[in-house]
């Protein structure tokens, strides 16, 4: 069962998605939380598998929430906002997706479901929103691209030194390096940055 806590400042929102995600066989809603204060609190004393976190709420808005929760559940960022800008601010403070509220019932289900199992699940606009020329011009070495494409393909750091030739411990060195510059949380949104950018 996978545990959701849904935060959003509008009752009629957490209703409706409360409503809808209860009729799945594989979801249980265990709170709602009315702004990012709350949710964080709720987060900590329920440990959800998952969050779904609205950006623009009161006391604490949807960043400040995950820069609390500090990767302590899967969070779907799940905005009415349109501003490009917030894409990578909020895939850089942790999010594991970031949807519109516009998004059809079954993407949404879709999506908690693959972050809940360590994906990324990015809504076709913000993915384009990740292509921005601040996330392009990052500079990355010869090396460290070489390092990300295989990352891209799933190789474990064993795998990217023996492919490369070199040792292990230089291999995480690289792979700590490219999801610094890239602003990326993990491998997988490594892997995500890389595939979208043509570099896998």
């Amino acid at each position: 069962m996978i545990r959701v806590l849904i935060a959003d400042d509008h009752p009629i929102v957490r209703q409706g998605l409360r409503t809808f995600l209860e009729v799945q066989g594989d979801i249980e809603v265990v709170a709602e939380a009315g702004d990012g204060a709350e949710a964080v609190k709720l987060a900590r004393v329920l440990s959800p598998d998952v969050v779904l976190l609205d950006l623009k709420m009161p006391v604490l808005d949807g960043l400040g929430a995950l820069a609390e929760l500090d990767g302590a559940a899967r969070v779907i960022v799940l905005t009415s906002m349109t501003e490009r800008g917030d894409v990578a601010p909020a895939m850089r403070a942790g999010a594991a997706g970031f949807l519109y509220k516009d998004v059809d019932p079954a993407a949404l289900v879709s999506a908690i479901r693959a972050v809940h199992g360590g994906q990324v699940a990015l809504a076709p606009e913000a993915a384009e929103a990740m292509l921005s020329p601040s996330t392009e011009a990052v500079a990355l070495t010869d090396r460290e691209r070489e390092v990300l494409a295989l990352i891209a393909g799933g190789r474990s750091n064993r795998e990217i030194a023996r492919a490369l030739d070199v040792a292990e411990k230089t291999v995480k060195t690289h792979v700590s390096n490219v999801l610094m510059k890239l602003g990326v949380q993990d491998r997988t949104q490594a892997a995500l940055y890389a595939v979208r950018h043509g570099l896998a």
